[in-house]
């Protein structure tokens, strides 16, 4: 696990520092209304809810930001983990695929459970200096508990040399 880990969570987990980072580098997430509701080295939940600026035709939020939320959920665990790290660690999604079962409206939440995926990825690539994939999933559900969507999030990590 990194040992810079507490600075990044408290960095993220601080209000203003946490609208800066999106502000800056993720700046639709940002107008999104995307909102970190917890993260531990294993699990990352993220918030998106209905509102005029995420609305899709039929009413309900656009699927293009569902995505936005449940990759922050997946990529969060991963920033967590390459934060300050020496070798330096690149990110990259190389695939992504994704299934809706409900309507989104309301609060629908992003849970990512992959962290020790990630940390064991991450660890990896810093040992052999091989790139590493690893799919991780996020899956969305409403305020009734139900799933609304389901997102995998494959990221290839290397180790710069």
């Amino acid at each position: 696990m990194n040992p810079q880990y507490n600075e990044f969570y408290k960095t993220i987990t601080n209000p203003i520092k946490y609208r800066l980072f999106m502000i800056f580098k993720l700046p639709m997430g940002f107008l999104s209304g995307l909102k970190l509701v917890a993260l531990s080295p294993h699990i990352a939940s993220v918030q998106v809810k209905y509102k005029y600026l995420n609305q899709n035709p039929f009413n309900s939020i656009y699927f293009a930001v569902l995505g936005m939320a449940a990759e922050l959920s997946t990529g969060l665990l991963a920033f967590a983990q390459i934060h300050k790290r020496q070798p330096q660690i690149s990110m990259l999604v190389v695939k992504n695929e994704a299934e809706f079962y409900k309507k989104a409206v309301g609060k629908i939440v992003f849970t990512c459970n992959d962290g020790q995926k990630v940390i064991d990825a991450i660890e990896s690539t810093i040992a052999t200096k091989q790139g590493i994939i690893v799919a991780c999933e996020s899956i969305g559900v409403n305020e009734q508990g139900e799933t609304v969507a389901k997102f995998i999030f494959t990221w290839s990590f290397k180790a710069k040399s």
